[in-house]
């Protein structure tokens, strides 16, 4: 087991979630921004595949031969029930909205949530993360999955993305009422980074 991997992805939510878990395994972690990996636009072109597992492996694969070391990544996301499986893997773009960012994006994304089931009374929704590890000679990808709905109205300040609106089924408070301890014990990223870092110990 590797004891220092660095965490591809920009999102400073994220970061914080994989931050606290790896700390909790003793695994040294570095960030993209520390490591002086500028963000250029081959990165828009990464999540060009239709499953989690393949978008994780390709990020993976990007950033561990943009910086010669071990590297996790994910890709995860919202599937709607009603929406036939929408947002999926395009959760993050799916508002089309190229010029914004952050929370700016994520309330775009959410609005466009809240009309595609105006009228439709089956909300419910889960949660997806594949998990990929890639250092050069092995690449595993583990999955988890949480299960929930969505609720009408936001509720809690904590979290991003869709986490406003997304209520557990096992905690029925949504992600973004909930600590981040509380969270990651559930939820879909959680799941999959800690089969993952189970995987790499035994192996």
């Amino acid at each position: 087991m590797t004891d220092r991997v660095l965490l591809a992805t920009r999102s400073e939510g994220k970061l914080r979630e994989l931050r606290a878990l790896f700390a909790g395994y003793s695994i040294d972690v570095v960030d993209l921004r520390t490591e002086g990996v500028l963000e250029t636009d081959a990165e828009d072109d990464l999540e060009q595949y239709e499953s989690f597992n393949e978008n994780a492996l390709a990020k993976g694969r990007y950033f561990n031969a943009l910086s010669g070391l071990p590297v996790v990544a994910d890709d995860s996301g919202l599937e709607v029930r009603a929406l036939g499986g929408v947002p999926g893997v395009r959760s993050k773009r799916w508002s089309g909205r190229q010029d914004l960012t952050g929370d700016a994006l994520d309330a775009e994304n959410n609005a466009l949530l809240l009309r595609s089931l105006a009228g439709m009374s089956d909300r419910a929704a889960r949660y997806v993360c594949a998990a990929a590890f890639v250092d050069g000679s092995r690449e595993i990808v583990c999955r988890g999955e949480v299960a929930g709905h969505i609720t009408s109205a936001p509720r809690g300040s904590g979290g991003f993305g869709y986490d406003p609106y997304f209520e557990s089924d096992e905690l029925a408070r949504t992600f973004a009422e909930v600590s981040g301890d509380e969270k990651v014990a559930v939820s879909h990223r959680g799941r999959a980074f800690r089969a993952l870092i189970d995987e790499l110990r035994r192996g």
